[in-house]
Parts: structure tokens; sequence; C-alpha cells
């Protein structure tokens, strides 16, 4: 197993308006066939290890999961190689916490069968490759992180920790997240996580963390994508916004994209202001009504543009690394 691509700790989720949803660019590529997608269940297996610490599941576990222990271990617990001496001693005693091993076991409980989240991903991921013909489909998996890395990616890997999807009225999430945050720990969105998740470990952001533009248009970009390869999530539920919050956006989008011109946030180095508008936490900044992430719902809008102008591939898209020439280009016009 290679280093790790990529340890994506939170997703981000986007919207577009009504009118980009229903159409796309003629290059974009719609098969008509799916991927055969399994997820492979390294949380049941763990639980078992967890719930019984029978030592000769170490050998088992060692065997049939090597990749997402040493992922786990490192992305999550921050211990080294499993071979290391005392590796699933610690793995135990974090997993072993009481309300953290309820939680497991409510999990895993809760995922008992996922065949509807993999025939989301054989879906999703046939249309990945139909528009990426050299991008490589992961061996799925699902673990339990306890409310940390929600989403792990490595060269040919991708996990998704399944505490995270609950339910908005998962009794023990209203101790730890706000109702922003509990609108997207839904099963619903667990195959968009997990496509968004890939699109990001194999085209990494690499522009300025700092800056606005930056930010804005590459979390168009993933969004974009995910929404037309499961289009039955609605804009809104990407966005983990309710329905009325998603409609004021689009009643306001002039509106929000003057504001941010007129205080210059849109390329000054300002690391603060900047994680403000990408922020789950409604955006109060700019006024009592705007939701969270309101930057990456802009930075969609202006994707949308884009494609729509350009007649773009979703390759062309995913190399246009420039913002100020992709903005230019996209000739956005709220």
């Amino acid at each position: 197993m290679k280093n790790m691509k990529k340890i994506i700790g939170s997703l981000f989720f986007l919207a577009i308006s009504i009118c980009s949803c229903n159409s796309q660019p003629s290059n974009i590529q719609t098969p008509t066939d799916t991927l055969p997608i399994h997820i492979q269940r390294f949380d049941k297996a763990l639980l078992a290890y967890i719930e019984t610490q029978d030592t000769t599941l170490e050998k088992e576990l060692l065997k049939e999961y090597p990749a997402m222990l040493d992922i786990v271990g490192k992305g999550i617990l921050n211990l080294q190689s499993p071979e290391v001496s005392g590796f699933f001693d610690q793995v135990i005693a974090y997993y072993s916490e009481p309300t953290l091993k309820n939680l497991y076991k409510d999990a895993v409980r809760e995922y008992d069968h996922v065949t509807d989240i993999e025939n989301q991903l054989g879906k999703g991921f046939a249309f990945l490759k139909a528009n990426f013909p050299n991008m490589q489909i992961p061996a799925c998996y699902m673990h339990v992180s306890g409310f940390n890395q929600n989403v792990l990616a490595a060269d040919s890997l991708l996990s998704l920790s399944i505490d995270k999807y609950m339910g908005e009225a998962y009794p023990l999430y209203q101790d730890f997240f706000y109702d922003y945050q509990r609108i997207k720990m839904q099963r619903t969105l667990a195959a968009a996580d997990y496509l968004a998740g890939w699109l990001m470990s194999e085209y990494p952001f690499e522009g300025n963390e700092n800056i606005l533009l930056d930010r804005m248009i590459y979390e168009g970009k993933i969004k974009y994508i995910v929404h037309l390869a499961l289009p039955e999530i609605t804009p809104a539920q990407l966005m983990g916004y309710q329905e009325k919050d998603y409609e004021w956006c689009v009643s306001n989008e002039l509106t929000l994209w003057n504001t941010i011109i007129q205080r210059k946030h849109l390329y000054t180095p300002d690391q603060i202001t900047t994680s403000k508008y990408l922020d789950d936490k409604p955006c109060t900044f700019l006024s009592d009504e705007t939701p969270g992430n309101i930057g990456t719902w802009i930075g969609w809008q202006i994707v949308s543009s884009y494609m729509k102008e350009n007649n773009a591939s979703l390759q062309t898209l995913m190399q246009q690394q420039n913002a100020q020439e992709f903005l230019s280009q996209a000739k956005y016009k709220p």
C-alpha cells in the first residue's frame, strides 16, 4: 500500500440553480450501465474484534484489511503501522470508550444492509468513469471514526464513516452538533460523500487556501459533478439546506454576488474571512437570512455558467486551474 494520498475530514455540500440543473453541456457523457460496487465491511469486522478482544482475529484483520488498518490508524488514531507492537491495544482502548462503543454498535445496526448505497455508487462511479476514462475506481469500505474523519481516501481505497450518517434525529447528535450540521448527517447523502471524497482525492485543491475565488470555484467543480452523477439528490439536500434556504439563495443571488464584490472579499488573501464563506455556520455576517457555506453555493453557480458558456468536458473543467481565467470564461452574470 502506498502512502495515503488524501484524508478528507469534512465534505462540502453545494447547490445549483433550478434552470442549470435541467441542462448539461453536450460534451458530458451519460452512461447507460452501472458498475458493480461492493462495499467491504471493515466496520463490522473491526467491531467483532473490539467486542470479543479475541487476539486470533488480529491476524485475520491484517490479512483481509491491511490498507484500512493502516489508514484508520494514521488518519483517526494517530498510530503508526499496524505491524508495530501495541497497535491493536490502542485500537481497543479508543473504541472501548462507552459512548463511542454504543455509537459504533448503533451504526453497524443501522447499516446492516447497504444495497441502496451500493446501487447509487454503481451509477455514480459509472458516470465518473464515462467522463474520466483514466480514473481508477476505488475499493469501497465503511468504518466508524467516532465523529472524526468521515471520508478516508488513499491510492485505491475509499471509506465512509457511517457514524456520521445516522439521521438528523439520532439522539447522540443532539449533544454534539448544531441543526445546520445534523441536516447533512443522513443516509441519503452517503453516496454523494463517497463520490465527492474520491473526486477531491483524484483532483486535490491546488489554489490558494486563503483566496475566496480559488476555494469557491474548486468546491463548485466538485459538487457540480456530484450532482450530475447523482441527480436524484436535490440541490438543497446536497447543500445541507432547507428548501426555503435554497430558494432564498436563488432569489438573492445577485445581491450576494454584489456584496462579495463590494466588500472586496473575492481576491483578498484573508483566511479568516474566506473561511466564513465556507463554514457550515449560517453566514450572518452577510445578512440574517444567509445560510452557511454560501461561498460554495456561489461557486457552483459560477461553474454552471462556465460549463454552459464553454460546452466543456468534465476533464477540461477539472484541468482549468486558473481561477481568474475561469471566472472570465464563465461570463457569470447572476
